[in-house]
């Protein structure tokens, strides 16, 4: 159940992907940051009062951590985006889950403990090297700037990741993470679109007037983002963090069929072959944990950081 959480957040996600791109269209990066975050604010916080849940918390530093490191990392995608071709800053940033392999192996290390889950990280490691055959990225000199910022934006992702897990295994309910996520890119987005004005870019007004297409956008935007992030978060602090992380490579797959539906993208064999060695790695790693799961209700107790954060 864990895995297929996050298998509907990574489709959820692509779908998303689609509408941010058909919407940019019309807004400039910074309105969309903010508008996704205004209407995940609205959305989610009409889920919690029907819940009958709160926005306290005891744990705002810890939020506040994940609300910096997430929108950080976001910007960083988007500014690698801006400087790269797509496909090699996509490349960066779904690095994340190799840098989230390679935390928890350093957290073992240090905790002087000897088993770690090598299999699974074979599987993320399987899983990027279709992601390379799919996308074939590529960096010239001129563009180091930019790999920077995807090399950064991906080890960010992966300690945002993390501290979704750590917060959902401290008791917050996945709403209230993703509430606080979607306030702190609202006013991420909102400095960006006012920075942008003040510099002498786009003209910005919150009142400015809008299609019913581009509404219809920005409000799935917002809603899908609310979704994915609540599915996501569901799935990190349920599953293996590993197995969880791996699953995110899916999103490609899902954004590649969406590019061959609606844009009529040609993928030749290569990108194929890539496509087929994420989802036989996806499949791999989840069989590996049940296996591995079940192996170890008959063994006596290890310490959780063996396979978890």
């Amino acid at each position: 159940m864990q895995s297929l959480w996050m298998l509907f957040a990574t489709l959820v996600f692509s779908i998303m992907g689609v509408c941010v791109k058909l919407a940019s269209e019309t807004y400039t990066v910074a309105e969309i940051v903010m508008y996704r975050g205004f209407i995940g604010i609205i959305f989610i916080y009409a889920l919690i009062l029907q819940q009958g849940g709160t926005l306290k918390t005891r744990l705002a530093w810890q939020h506040l951590w994940r609300c910096v490191v997430g929108v950080t990392s976001l910007w960083l995608w988007f500014c690698a985006i801006a400087l790269l071709p797509l496909a090699t800053a996509m490349t960066l940033n779904y690095m994340a889950p190799i840098w989230i392999s390679g935390i928890l192996f350093v957290v073992a290390w240090r905790s002087g403990k000897r088993r770690f889950e090598w299999g699974l990280v074979a599987a993320i490691f399987m899983s990027f090297a279709g992601l390379t055959l799919l996308l074939r990225p590529s960096i010239h000199e001129e563009q180091l700037l930019g790999a920077l910022f995807g090399l950064c934006s991906g080890i960010l992702s992966a300690l945002a990741y993390l501290q979704v897990r750590h917060l959902g295994q401290l008791g917050e309910p996945e709403s209230r993470v993703v509430f606080y996520f979607s306030a702190t890119g609202f006013v991420a987005g909102l400095a960006g679109c006012l920075f942008d004005a003040m510099t002498g870019g786009a003209t910005f007004t919150l009142l400015r007037p809008h299609s019913s297409y581009g509404l219809i956008l920005l409000l799935g935007i917002g809603v899908l983002a609310a979704m994915a992030q609540m599915a996501m978060t569901r799935a990190y602090r349920l599953g293996n963090t590993l197995v969880t992380a791996n699953l995110q490579y899916t999103g490609i797959v899902f954004a590649s069929m969406w590019g061959i539906l609606i844009w009529n993208d040609v993928l030749d064999w290569l990108s194929w072959l890539g496509i087929i060695i994420i989802l036989a790695s996806g499949i791999v790693a989840t069989f590996y944990n049940i296996r591995s799961t079940a192996a170890s209700k008959t063994m006596p107790p290890v310490d959780p950081i063996a396979t978890e954060l």
